[in-house]
C-alpha cells in the first residue's frame, strides 16, 4: 500500500471558523482505491507553513502521494502554487491541465485555477480545489494515472506502452 497524506489549506479551516469537508472526502476516496492515508492536517494559507508540511511529509514521513486542497485560485491569500514551487523538483503539467480541462465545461472559473502537480523525491504532490465538488472531480481525473505515475517517479524502467 502506498502511503498518502491529505493537506487542507485554509485560513478559516485552520482557525476553526469553517468545517473541513474536502480533506476528509479526499482521504475517503484515496482509501477506497487502495492508498493508506497516514497523515491529514489543516494549515493556514501561508507559504512557509504549507512548504514546511509538504517537505516534512515527504522527507521525514515518506509519504509517496500528497493531495492538497485549497489555495489554488487567484485571491491574494491563495498561495499554494508559490509554496509548491519551493518544494517540488519538477512539475507534471499534463495532470494539472487535465484537471482544469475537465472542470471547464462545469464552470468558467476553472480557468482561474493555478493548481499544480509536482514531484519531490519519489513523491507526487497534487493540488485540487478547496470545494468538495471541485476536489472530487479533479481527483477523479488523475486517479487512473496515479499508480503509473508513482511507479515511474520511483524509478520503474519498464516500457509505458503495452501495445
Amino acid at each position: 500500500m502506498i502511503k498518502a497524506g491529505v493537506l487542507t489549506i485554509s485560513n478559516k479551516g485552520f482557525r476553526g471558523q469553517r468545517r473541513d469537508t474536502s480533506g476528509p472526502l479526499i482521504a475517503e476516496i484515496l482509501a477506497k482505491v487502495g492508498y493508506r492515508v497516514e497523515k491529514q492536517d489543516i494549515v493556514p494559507d501561508d507559504h512557509e507553513k504549507i512548504a514546511e508540511c509538504l517537505i516534512d511529509w515527504v522527507d521525514n514521513d515518506g509519504l509517496r502521494l500528497i493531495v492538497t486542497t485549497g489555495g489554488t485560485g487567484v485571491s491574494p491569500t491563495d498561495v499554494t502554487p508559490e509554496a509548491m514551487l519551493k518544494v517540488i523538483k519538477y512539475q507534471i503539467p499534463g495532470m494539472a491541465e487535465a484537471m482544469r480541462a475537465s472542470s471547464l465545461p462545469k464552470t468558467p472559473h476553472a480557468m482561474l485555477s493555478r493548481a499544480m502537480v509536482g514531484v519531490r523525491g519519489s513523491s507526487l504532490i497534487i493540488n485540487v480545489p478547496g470545494s468538495p465538488d471541485g476536489a472530487k472531480e479533479n481527483l477523479a481525473v488523475v486517479l487512473p494515472a496515479l499508480s503509473h505515475a508513482l511507479a515511474k517517479i520511483a524509478g520503474d524502467t519498464s516500457d509505458c506502452s503495452t501495445r
